[in-house]
């Protein structure tokens, strides 16, 4: 068995998974994801999911060896956002060609290496294999020992070809990376009682910035964001913190445990979306470090920036709570967003027809039960046509979803308010929390709607000469 079959396997055995601990031994082996049809890769090939696992990393360059429409359609497809560094912004690609189909692209992919640290000096390079090279064979692995023996610089290969699964499994083929060639190769000289991981937080729109000044004024150091504004050294000294935050467990469950067995950092599963949810984000954060060793005035010194945060959006969110009380939401998401912006919905009156949890983990579902009631509407699919009727006959007042889904909503002529990667509005952390209740709020009050309601001038002509309503 190849070495990728052999990784692919390890993280199909997950045992941080207990929706993978469920099933049987020979339902084990067949892994998580289906036989991939024709068009099933339109959610994003594995390759899609290494690369917006790592590309957040944001002094490093990242390199995609294979055609150039592997690193068109990959390039910044979840707008990042960097405090300082902006070479994760520059796009290279090997770009193969017929002439390295024939005669192998190992050669070109050295001199790109090559031409890209003499011209930025990057830290290190991320170098993603695809499927064009992983057919003909190129080993990239190797031009990538060669080229850190060479250059004296880590040059790590990122081996997830679309063709071997789903965005999903690229996730954690990335975390393995990250596991292999990266975390634990440098050492700190200034270890902290108070220093902590952030994994599967990707930076989206700054959402991170909304909660980073919370952990520093509780005394606290992230030591690595893994990977939202992410940088190389920091991650590679990642080992040597004292406590985790799992932020999507659907995407580096594999990273976190691997790190507790290996470095003994103790970690939990929590989310930055919503008022309650954040505030126990800070809770747990305090409490392993206080369980590692920190004083107990991290206690006191959480709890009081919880209660004048909490007072604050309150405060704040009054205005809106009125508003929105018991305005009817349908949310088209997944993973961690399918449990948590249902919490932060319910704590201002909104009611929540139905959640997708396509995306979902055991735990998650059971959370949208625990939230909403062992009757909640849960979706594994929700096909347009059914999503169309469910905002058309009106059981929903707005729907919360990416952006392939609006123009399901649009049709419908009702609100839609994008919640996915794509959004240019921080929703994290309480001030993130507020962002959301506004724009809901600018969504739904739009007078935009009420004008397309109406029917056309020629449309009222046609009725008023047939006596038709």
């Amino acid at each position: 068995m190849s070495a990728l079959a052999q990784k692919i396997q390890q993280v199909f055995d997950e045992p941080g998974c207990t929706k993978n601990q469920g099933k049987s031994n020979e339902a084990r082996k067949k892994g998580c994801s289906k036989v991939l049809q024709p068009g099933a890769a339109a959610g994003g090939c594995a390759f899609d999911g290494a690369k917006i696992a790592l590309q957040p990393i944001a002094d490093a360059l990242h390199l995609v060896h294979g055609p150039i429409a592997c690193e068109g359609n990959s390039w910044d497809n979840r707008g990042a956002c960097s405090s300082g560094p902006r070479l994760y912004r520059t796009g290279c690609t090997t770009d193969l060609g017929e002439l390295e189909v024939i005669y192998g692209g190992e050669k070109k992919l050295f001199r790109t290496i090559k031409a890209l640290i003499e011209r930025y000096d990057p830290p290190a390079i991320f170098v993603y294999q695809t499927c064009v090279p992983a057919m003909i064979g190129d080993d990239v692995e190797a031009v990538c020992q060669a080229a850190r023996e060479r250059f004296g610089k880590p040059v790590i290969p990122v081996n997830a070809p679309g063709f071997v699964g789903s965005k999903n499994l690229g996730n954690k083929l990335a975390a393995e990376t990250l596991l292999e060639y990266v975390i634990g190769t440098e050492e700190p000289d200034d270890i902290s009682p108070y220093d902590v991981n952030i994994i599967g937080e990707y930076n989206l729109a700054g959402e991170f910035w909304q909660v980073k000044p919370l952990l520093e004024e509780m005394g606290l150091r992230v030591r690595a964001s893994i990977s939202g504004d992410g940088r190389y050294h920091d991650i590679a000294r990642s080992h040597r913190a004292r406590a985790a935050m799992l932020v999507c467990s659907k995407a580096m469950i594999n990273l976190a445990r691997k790190m507790q067995e290996r470095y003994g950092i103790p970690f939990f599963e929590g989310s930055f979306y919503g008022v309650s949810d954040t505030s126990a984000a800070l809770r747990s954060f305090a409490e392993l470090l206080i369980a590692q060793g920190a004083d107990e005035g991290l206690r006191a010194r959480t709890e009081a920036i919880i209660a004048r945060e909490e007072a604050a959006f309150w405060r704040e969110a009054q205005f809106y709570r009125e508003r929105l009380h018991g305005k009817r939401v349908l949310l088209v998401t997944g993973g961690v967003k399918s449990w948590s912006v249902v919490s932060a919905l319910q704590e201002l009156g909104m009611e929540i027809v139905g959640t997708s949890v396509k995306k979902s983990t055991a735990e998650d579902k059971e959370r949208i039960k625990a939230l909403m009631g062992e009757e909640a509407h849960m979706f594994d699919e929700l096909p347009q046509r059914t999503m169309y009727a469910m905002l058309r006959e009106s059981r929903a007042d707005i729907m919360l979803s990416g952006g392939r889904s609006q123009f399901v909503a649009l049709k419908a002529k009702m609100p839609w308010l994008d919640i996915n990667q794509e959004r240019h509005h921080p929703y994290a952390g309480y001030r993130g929390m507020l962002n959301l209740v506004r724009e809901i709020d600018k969504a739904l009050s739009n007078p935009m709607w009420q004008q397309v309601r109406r029917p056309a001038p020629w449309d009222e002509r046609v009725s008023s000469t047939t006596g038709r309503e």
